[in-house]
């Protein structure tokens, strides 16, 4: 019992962490929430399963093809629902913005697709019970992707510039810093990130065009349980809640597992509006 929600919880939580990890990439360069982060998750798991499964492309090509396609929609969510409302007096109609956009992604797979969930390939046919792959593959994809954050933002000259662009923008376009390709750049790696999400976790979640508003509310948990802008934070964020909701779904099980997820939400948010890892912004004047 106690492995079951583990194994699960840890799964499906590392699948969060990388939602919430795909809303930090691309709030970073432009100060802009898009609520299209669950919807690259859903076609991560969407166009994994078309690929490999009704095309019959290899895997490393179907995985190839779907972060491609992952990154260009995370571009066009930039050109078109972002970058006019960078330059617009009310910069909150991001939230109309990028909501209009995930909603189009979704109908158009619904369409597309179909409404019923459908099944995601085994990756690598390795492991059984407890030890499947669908448990362990998004663990070790959300592990492996924030050490290569890690080393982007601490190591490359690349990732330098991202932090600069993030902290203070304005200073950075003084520098000379290219503030609108590395704004690209961020929101066509948080496509790629989105749909690793997706992709890993197709096994559990399976391919289903409804998964994109959880994957953007439960993604979201994990930001501002981990304070934004903070990876690290979304991952511990993710896991915790991951566990927390499998452990809630086996000891109450139903709508009951989803008022605690929503409680417990609640409950950081007014005690720590900036996320338990997060820190009050501050800013020499």
């Amino acid at each position: 019992m106690i492995a079951s929600i583990l194994a699960s919880g840890l799964a499906v939580g590392a699948v969060y962490a990388l939602i919430g990890i795909t809303y930090n990439t691309m709030f970073a360069t432009s100060r802009v929430m898009s609520f299209t982060a669950g919807q690259l998750g859903m076609l991560g798991g969407v166009l994994g399963s078309m690929f490999i499964l009704k095309l019959g492309l290899p895997l490393v090509v179907g995985l190839v093809l779907t972060l491609v396609v992952c990154a260009l929609i995370g571009v066009l969510t930039e050109i078109v629902a972002v970058r006019p409302v960078l330059k617009s007096l009310d910069q909150h109609l991001y939230v109309l913005t990028t909501l209009a956009v995930a909603l189009l992604i979704q109908q158009f797979t619904a369409i597309q697709w179909g409404t019923e969930p459908q099944p995601f390939p085994r990756l690598l046919e390795a492991g059984s019970g407890l030890l499947d792959e669908k448990y362990w593959l998004p663990v070790v994809t959300c592990a492996v992707t924030i050490i290569g954050l890690e080393y982007l933002y601490r190591r490359t000259l690349v990732g330098h510039a991202f932090i600069a662009i993030a902290e203070d923008n304005f200073a950075a376009r003084a520098l000379g810093l290219p503030e609108r390709n590395l704004r690209i750049a961020s929101y066509a790696l948080a496509g790629v990130i989105g749909g690793l999400a997706g992709f890993s976790g197709g096994q559990l979640l399976l391919a289903f065009f409804a998964n994109g508003p959880l994957l953007n509310f439960y993604g979201f948990i994990p930001v501002a349980l981990g304070g934004l802008g903070n990876n690290r934070g979304a991952v511990i964020g993710g896991v915790a809640l991951g566990l927390f909701q499998q452990a809630a779904n086996f000891y109450a099980g139903g709508i009951f597992a989803s008022v605690a997820v929503f409680s417990l939400f609640i409950i950081v948010l007014l005690a720590a509006p900036q996320g338990l890892f997060g820190a009050t912004a501050s800013r020499r004047v």
